[in-house]
C-alpha cells in the first residue's frame, strides 16, 4: 500500500466515510483532509500526511521571492499559486469560524492553503478559537506555523462580505486586514509577506476598490514605519493583475 492509499483509508475511517470514487491521487486525499476535525489525529498520520503533501511539492515548482521582478524597493506583484510562494508568511484570507473552508477541494484560497499546509493548522486554530470563545472580527490577525508550505508562517484574517453598496465600515475592516498584517509582521521581525485578494471573489467587494484599498493601505504603512517589509500582493485574474499593477505604479 502507498503513502498516498494508506492516508486516505485512514481519513476515511477517521470521518466515517468514502471517498467518492471519481476522485483519486492527491485530490482524494485532499478532499478528505477539507472535511476533517483534527480532534484525536494520530501523530504517525501527520507523519504520513506531511509525507504525503512533500511528495506532492516535489512535482511543483517553488516560487522564490528574488526571482519576481519588484514593481519597486518594496512591492512585488505575482500572478499564482499563493501556496508555491516562498516568503516569511502568506496571509490567508478566512471565514469568521477561522478553521478554514470544509467544502471539499472548493477553489479559494482558504481550502488551498489549509490544503497544503497540512490540518496542524486547522488544529492550532481551533485551539485559538477555543480559547477566544467567539466568532473572529473582521480585519484583526491570527498567526500559526506553515507547516508544509514554503512560507513560515500563515497569517489568518477576516475580511468583509458586501451586501449591497461597500460601506464605510466595510472599506475600513478591509483596510484593517492588511494594516494588522503588516504590524504583526513587524512585530514578529519578518521581511516579507504576501496578501492575496482580500475580500474579492465570493465575499463580493468589488475588485477595483479592494485593489485601491489594499495598495494605499501597504504604501502608507511601508510609509509611516520606514519598513523594509516586501510586500507581495498574489492575483489569480488578469484583471486583478492590471488593477493591482495600475494601482502599485501610481504615485510610486
Amino acid at each position: 500500500m502507498s503513502d498516498l492509499e494508506e492516508g486516505i483509508k485512514y481519513l476515511e475511517k477517521y470521518n466515517n466515510v468514502r471517498i467518492d470514487n471519481k476522485l483519486n491521487g492527491f485530490q482524494a486525499f485532499r478532499a478528505l483532509m477539507n472535511i476533517t476535525m483534527p480532534i484525536d489525529l494520530s501523530a504517525d498520520f501527520y507523519r504520513l500526511q506531511d509525507k504525503i503533501i512533500q511528495d506532492e511539492y516535489k512535482k511543483k515548482k517553488i516560487v522564490m521571492l528574488d526571482t519576481l521582478i519588484p514593481f519597486n524597493k518594496s512591492l512585488y506583484l505575482y500572478k499564482g499559486d499563493i501556496t508555491l510562494l516562498k516568503v516569511s508568511a502568506i496571509v490567508n484570507a478566512c471565514n469568521s469560524k477561522l478553521l478554514g473552508c470544509f467544502h471539499p477541494l472548493h477553489n479559494c484560497v482558504d481550502n488551498a492553503i489549509h490544503s497544503y499546509a497540512g490540518l496542524q493548522v486547522r488544529r492550532d486554530l481551533m485551539k485559538i478559537m477555543e480559547i477566544q470563545n467567539h466568532d473572529e472580527p473582521n480585519g484583526k490577525c491570527k498567526v500559526t506555523n506553515g507547516y508544509n508550505l514554503p512560507s513560515k508562517y500563515i497569517f489568518h484574517t477576516v475580511g468583509p462580505t458586501i451586501n449591497g453598496r461597500v460601506t464605510i465600515n466595510d472599506k475600513n475592516d478591509l483596510s484593517n486586514c492588511y494594516k494588522s498584517s503588516l504590524q504583526m509582521a513587524l512585530k514578529m521581525k519578518l521581511d516579507s509577506i504576501a496578501f492575496p485578494c482580500i475580500s474579492t471573489g465570493i465575499y463580493s467587494f468589488p475588485n477595483d476598490i479592494a485593489a485601491k484599498i489594499a495598495i494605499k493601505s501597504v504604501k502608507d504603512y511601508i510609509k509611516e514605519n520606514n519598513s523594509k517589509l516586501k510586500v507581495v500582493f498574489v492575483v489569480y485574474k488578469d484583471i486583478d493583475y492590471l488593477l493591482y499593477g495600475s494601482e502599485i505604479k501610481y504615485d510610486n
